[in-house]
């Protein structure tokens, strides 16, 4: 598996906005971020894993919401998340 517990916790603490938050915008970016990176370095070794590709693109797809939701929202947000998770060149 990707992430484990303190892995999961440390990018929770690292991206969240407020003390007791884990569900913000940003720390689901950055939680999915790390699943689709450990998911496109699987696919390097197994290329014909076609079931979990469809998870990978369904994730993107996720991604792509959040990023869009916070980029209406609160544009500054939007562009620290890109800026600290080195997406969206």
């Amino acid at each position: 598996m990707a992430l484990t517990r303190e892995s999961r916790s440390k990018l929770i603490e690292t991206y969240r906005v407020h003390a007791s938050d884990t569900g913000s915008p940003e720390v689901q970016i950055a939680l999915l971020t790390e699943r689709i990176s450990y998911l496109t370095e699987h696919f390097r070794v197994y290329r014909k894993d076609h079931a979990s590709r469809r998870g990978l693109l369904t994730m993107v797809g996720k991604r792509k919401r959040l990023l869009e939701y916070l980029r209406r929202h609160n544009t500054e947000r939007y562009k620290q998340v890109i800026e600290r998770l080195g997406i969206r060149k």
